[in-house]
This record gives structure tokens, sequence and C-alpha cells, in this order.
């Protein structure tokens, strides 16, 4: 059967890997690999140029990361099966920056807490290393130990949990092989090849040395430093994996049949904004209309104080009312007051916790609804500013107001 690099680091991986998404995807195709994996350390950055470039050249895109946990700087890696696994990964990795800590031995690295990965279980496989908790226990001797781990992932992970093992002459691994085996015989657990990949040729592992002693701040001479890689971490080609784990071929068959289970789909080239939350009993559009319309009203006294109003107020106001109409029309109907919403929460917060805001700059400060929602300041009537200049039907694209905020606010 077929094998699948289920464990590539890409280049986004900045601290321990080379591997150029578009290089990485050519040298697959050429050995006509059915799927790869792209598992980069606690981020997901590479994906959607992976995702692209895989369906490109008719491989199959695996998303996945792998993430440093809060128990002694223990790994797993995670791949999405749908796409709920991609999302869940995505929370994961993304509360590791929020309420993680850093890694000082892994560069600032996010870790991330062992009960996030077991609350956001649902559409994930894990894969265990000889750096993962249950690896670290298996070839510290402590048997006992990882069958209560593997008892408490197999509660949320049920069948979504395999032993990934790896022969790169690296020192722990054969004593994880044999561990492996064992404690995967006696908990059901399959068993895949792995090959750790950190770049593509074997002969660029010199290179590779060179970014990962940049990032730990040594020089490539010393005797001393960390030598956590080796020359077989390489893009190997899938004779060379079967010829590597010969004597026991089902870790290669069953990296094709972990592929198979994985199936995300990703719609790209669509704009999705966030929710805005509204009160209840209200709906975006009509809580946007009438923020808008309050803020005009708000607007409106202040520069034109009641007192100071004549007969001809109504005929000037009623510009103010037809351009503020149709400006709401246009955005209503392009489908964008979540976003006018939104940027108004960030500015209405920065001015009241006293970070200066400037005024407007740009095709945004043409907007009467931008100036009501107090996003900016310039009233456009006054200064006889385009509204098409910033958002037009005939020409469909994202709004993009452009806000200066000072830097020691």
């Amino acid at each position: 059967m077929a094998f699948v690099h289920l464990g590539i680091h890409s280049e986004y991986s900045i601290t321990d890997s080379i591997v150029r998404i578009k290089p990485l995807i050519k040298a697959a195709a050429a050995d006509n690999q059915q799927a790869l994996a792209l598992t980069d350390l606690s981020n997901l950055y590479a994906t959607v140029k992976f995702y692209r470039g895989c369906l490109n050249a008719g491989i199959k895109p695996i998303i996945g990361s792998e993430v440093i946990m809060d128990d002694e700087d223990t790994r797993l890696t995670l791949l999405a099966m749908d796409n709920e696994g991609y999302q869940n990964i995505t929370r994961i990795v993304s509360l590791g920056f929020t309420e993680g800590r850093a890694d000082p031995a892994n560069h600032g690295t996010p870790i991330v807490k062992r009960s996030d990965i077991l609350a956001h279980a649902a559409g994930v496989i894990v894969l265990f290393t000889e750096k993962s908790d249950v690896g670290q226990a298996l070839i510290g001797s402590m048997p006992e130990r990882a069958d209560e781990l593997l008892v408490e992932w197999q509660a949320k992970f049920a069948d979504r949990l395999y032993f990934a093992i790896k022969r790169t002459n690296r020192s722990g691994e054969d004593a994880f092989i044999q561990a492996a085996i064992h404690a995967g015989a006696k908990h059901q657990l399959p068993i895949i090849a792995h090959n750790d990949v950190r770049f593509l040729e074997q002969e660029d592992f010199d290179a590779h040395e060179a970014r990962v002693c940049i990032a730990g701040s040594y020089v490539l001479a010393d005797a001393n430093r960390p030598r956590n890689y080796s020359d077989e971490q390489y893009l190997k080609t899938q004779a060379q994996m079967q010829q590597l784990f010969a004597d026991i071929p089902q870790v290669i068959d069953n990296t094709m049949r972990l592929a198979t289970r994985c199936n995300v789909t990703l719609t790209l080239g669509i704009n999705v904004l966030p929710d805005f939350p509204v009160p209840e009993g209200e709906t975006i559009e009509s809580f946007f209309r009438a923020e808008s319309q309050r803020g005009l009203e708000h607007r409106l006294d202040k520069l034109f104080p009641v007192a100071e109003r004549d007969e001809s107020w109504s005929d000037f106001r009623k510009q103010y009312d037809e351009r503020l109409e149709y400006e709401l029309e246009i955005i209503l109907s392009m489908g964008f007051p979540g976003y006018f919403l939104i940027v108004m929460d960030f500015i209405r917060w920065a001015k009241a916790n006293g970070v200066p805001v400037g005024p407007g700059r740009g095709s945004g400060a043409g907007s009467l609804v931008a100036y009501a929602l107090n996003i900016t300041d310039l009233d456009p009537i006054h200064y006889d500013l385009l509204f098409e200049r910033f958002l037009n039907p005939e020409r469909v694209s994202m709004p993009d107001f452009d806000i200066d905020f000072c830097i020691e606010g």
C-alpha cells in the first residue's frame, strides 16, 4: 500500500524547518504521493497555501498541528479528521496563544493545556510519538503511567489515537518502537510510520542546522550545542519509507488508512465576517440602521444646535437623511453592516479608554454612516466627499477603513 507523510513542518515552523510549501508539493507529486499532512508547530499559518497547492497537484491535503503540552515539554500531533476537527484544532492552537504560556525552551512557542485538548476532541486524530506524554512514560519504563494516560485519552478520542514511530537515527526511537508495539496491542491502537520531516533533501541538513542555530543563538561549530535533529528527517520517497519499515509493513499501510479518514473541505475565496452581537429582539440590519440614525441625530445636534436652526433647516436636514438612507441601502445590500459595527465598537472602546484615534483617512472618510457611528470625525457632506470611492455596488470589494491609533495612547 502507498505511504503518506503525516508529520511535516514547513518554514512556518520558523525555529525548526526549512520546508517550503511549493517545493514540498512538487516533490510529493513527483513521487506520486496521494496525500500529505502539514503539522506545523503550534500554528496553522500555511494552511490555505498548502490546501490550495495540494488540490492543484492532485494531492489530498491533511491539516494538523504539533502542539507542546503543559506536561514538561511533551508534544502531540493533532490531525483534522473533518471540518469540526479543523475548527477544534484552530481553537486549541488559539488557546495556546491567548490562555497558555510561552515555552522559553522552545523560543516562546505557546504551551497548550491538556484540558483544552481534551475539551476539543471532536473530529481530531492524535498521534503519539516518543515525545508525547504516553511516549515519555513508555521509554521511561513507566508502563503503568502510560496505561493511565491512554485510558484518559481513549475516553475522549476513542479510536482516533495512533502511535507514530520513527527511524531517523535519534536516541529513544528504538526503545519507543518496541514499547509502542506492545502498548498498541494491549490498547488496540494502530501504529503508523513517521519521518518527522524538516527539510526536503538529505543534503539540506546543514542548511536546516543553520536555521536551528540561528533560532537558538548557537554557532554551528559549537561542540556543546544541542543536536536534536538528524540528516534522515527529509522527505523520503514512498519506496524509501517502505524499505525502512520492511520488517513491519503494516505501519506503512496504516498511514494510508489514516489518511482516508481525514476529509477537511475548506471554502476559500469568500469573505466571512464575524457576527456582531445585537440586543435580543433585534436583527443586525435593524440594529445597524438604528445605531446609524441615532448617531446622525447626535452629530447634527452638536453641529447645528436646535436654538440656531431657522426655517431652512428642514431642507438642509433633508440632504443628510437622504444620504444616510442611500448609504444604508448599499451597505445592507452588500452584506457589510457587521463590519461597520465591529469597527465602530473598537473605535468607541479606544476613545472611551483614552486612546487617541485619527479623525479619518482615505476613502472611508466619505461615508456619512461612518461619521454617524463615530468611526470618522469628518462630515462628508460639508466637505463634499464621495461615498462611492469607499463602497460601490458596481465594484464589489471589501470596505477598508484606514484608522490611525496613537502608539502611546
